[in-house]
């Protein structure tokens, strides 16, 4: 899904020029009918590695991506602006011969790993023919057209080893059992989020539970691992990372941790990066007996284990601690420019060669050009930020939001919670069951008084009974104020850390208008209560930095509330943070607790100014010197 660099670079295409160096002898075939065999011959008696492919620093280039299309059926804030791309003209784009076509020279020169991608690959109408025959294609000396074959013909077939393709997953669990024919091996499923709300808003489209189930059936049809993708956003979904990591427990996922990198209209900005070694001490702090697991000399990723886990968890550091000197990848994008590099503003147009009649011959010194023009290093932009200051410190969540239906006596979602509260994994059955099964719960609302619906529009987790309040020592001397009136922050080093919770709440009186369209989610700009409470947990995440003196505390958990108070016309905040340090959380809570009413009046401030954001307040704390409180 991630495609191009950023906007200000200006891409560019060559020709591309001969390259002098002598071309080495076509391996020799072995005549080994059992495919075991056939690898471990191939493995005994390899030939020396293609000098087209092998660069000015000695790495040899094994591992293609061909991108598919240019196309997405998603818009991904780390991605693409919300209004996509320019798309090439049809006519310009590779098609099917000439994938096929280029992808059996790189095999014939030593590529053993092909990669579909996109755009999202699973939208080309012929993805399924494109993988049946790539592996046929791969030992095919001229391109003619070639019958669907059987997965047994193509495990007989030399040189590709693996054909995997990353995907979306909106369209996988439909393709899948005909792609698996066809001779899929591997599968690299993007998912950011395990909240359906904050999937719709990061991706723009709705679509969550057809990607869970697509992750279920790769895991039915025996794909181990099944890798799942997660860019990792601060002050998005980096409060997430527990969750997913929980998810390695019972199921057989690899769940990848990538760090937020730069590309066209995504708006990217330091801030927002988290960085490999903050997600790794975020994971430590809940699993210390993390193990790290060999990697391979190529491999991108950073691999870590739980004992007991069936899964395991890794880490894509493209920007904190890159692995060029290792890397073996070249890209072929949807209109035939051959990339280098994934960072690299430099093109090489194959395509045009390709219908200028280019023979394989040229094409090789073509390729071969480019690879020798291949940097140790991708761009300076990239690798200063290695040097950069570590970034804030990691906050984690251990508490999902649902949304529920206001009718349901039993809600699904709020069983997910529990199920998720006890730090527990259900198996895939329970999984499939609750998101796949019967489809989201939707959400609705009933104006009869004798209902006995749960009114509360966004489900919490219960609450823990708050600790009796004792009396609050009285104090004649503000803390934030020296001995000679100054501001002055708080030494909190001596103090000793306690668990702290603090709840605080708000009240958002909408008038007749607004509130009848928030109780019908009829708002032109969407659904106001999950951008409100989206917009608390971030606001509760960053509240040092609203605060001045505050200081920043690495939160364990942060739960946003509302209910529609029909008597009043009303919705009330209710925002509650828990963690465990040296100073409390009574200030994120109520940053909470304010931040989400000011989302709400902006939500609906186009259809009244007749609202009224009133009783912010703190209603109960726990933990610290100063003993508990709570407001009677």
């Amino acid at each position: 899904m991630l495609r191009r660099v950023l906007s200000s670079r200006v891409r560019s295409c060559s020709s591309g020029a001969p390259v002098t160096q002598p071309r080495p002898g076509e391996p020799s075939q072995p005549a080994v009918e059992e495919p075991s065999r056939r690898r471990q011959f191939l493995r005994e008696h390899a030939a020396p590695f293609s000098a087209f492919l092998t660069d000015s620093f000695g790495r040899r280039h094994s591992y293609l991506r061909i991108s598919l299309t240019e196309k997405c059926n998603l818009r991904c804030q780390y991605c693409m602006p919300e209004e996509g791309v320019p798309l090439t003209p049809k006519a310009d784009l590779l098609t099917t011969e000439e994938i096929l076509t280029l992808a059996r020279l790189f095999v014939k020169e030593g590529v053993d790993k092909i990669r579909l991608t996109g755009g999202e690959p699973l939208i080309r109408p012929d993805v399924v023919n494109i993988v049946a025959h790539l592996l046929a294609s791969a030992r095919t000396s001229s391109l003619i057209p070639l019958p669907v074959v059987s997965p047994a013909q193509l495990r007989q077939l030399e040189g590709l080893r693996t054909i995997g393709i990353t995907t979306n997953g909106i369209n996988l669990a439909r393709l899948l059992p005909q792609l698996q024919k066809a001779g899929l091996s591997a599968i690299n499923i993007s998912l950011d989020t395990l909240v359906p709300a904050k999937f719709e808003f990061i991706v723009r489209r709705k679509g969550f539970h057809k990607v869970m189930e697509g992750i279920h059936k790769a895991i039915e049809l025996g794909y181990s691992p099944v890798k799942v993708n997660c860019v990792v956003m601060r002050g998005l979904n980096e409060d997430e990372l527990l969750d997913f990591v929980a998810l390695t427990k019972g199921l057989p996922l690899d769940v990848r941790f990538i760090e937020y990198m730069p590309f066209d209209g995504n708006k990217w900005n330091f801030k927002k990066m988290v960085s490999y070694k903050e997600m790794l001490d975020t994971l430590r702090q809940r699993w210390p007996e993390l193990e790290k697991l060999p990697e391979e000399e190529s491999s991108t990723a950073k691999a870590f284990k739980i004992p007991g886990f069936q899964g395991q968890v890794s880490f894509i550091t493209s920007m904190s601690e890159h692995f060029c000197g290792t890397c073996n990848r070249l890209r072929i994008t949807a209109d035939g420019n051959l990339k280098v590099c994934l960072f690299g503003n430099s093109e090489v147009s194959l395509r045009d060669h390709l219908r200028a009649g280019a023979s394989e011959e040229e094409l090789l010194s073509i390729i071969g050009a480019a690879v020798g023009r291949k940097k140790r290093q991708h761009a300076e932009l990239f690798l200063t930020l290695q040097d950069s200051p570590p970034a804030v410190l990691s906050i984690s969540f251990r508490d999902s939001l649902h949304v529920q239906g206001l009718r349901h006596r039993v809600s699904r979602s709020h069983q997910m919670v529990t199920l998720w509260e006890g730090g527990g994994v259900p198996q895939t059955p329970l999984l499939a069951q609750w998101w796949l099964g019967a489809g989201l719960p939707q959400r609705h609302y009933s104006s009869h008084p004798d209902s006995d619906a749960n009114p509360k529009c966004l489900s919490p987790e219960p609450q823990a009974p708050a600790t009796p309040s004792g009396p609050l020592p009285a104090s004649g001397q503000l803390t934030h104020v020296d001995t000679e009136g100054r501001a002055a922050m708080v030494d909190v080093g001596g103090k000793p850390d306690t668990e702290r919770v603090a709840v605080a709440s708000a009240v958002v009186l909408l008038g007749p208008v607004a509130f009848r369209l928030v109780q019908e989610n009829q708002l032109k700009k969407g659904d106001a209560l999950v951008v409100a409470q989206l917009a608390g947990v971030q606001a509760a995440k960053l509240t040092s930095q609203l605060i001045p003196l505050c200081h920043h505390v690495a939160l364990s958990h942060v739960q946003v509330r509302l209910e529609l108070d029909s008597a009043r016309q009303a919705v009330v905040i209710e925002a509650s943070c828990r963690a465990r340090g040296p100073t409390g959380v009574e200030m994120e809570a109520l940053t909470s607790a304010a931040v989400a009413a000011l989302t709400l009046y902006d939500m609906c401030k186009a259809v009244s100014r007749d609202i009224v954001l009133e009783e912010i307040k703190l209603i109960s704390k726990t933990g610290g010197q100063r003993g508990d409180f709570r407001r009677t």
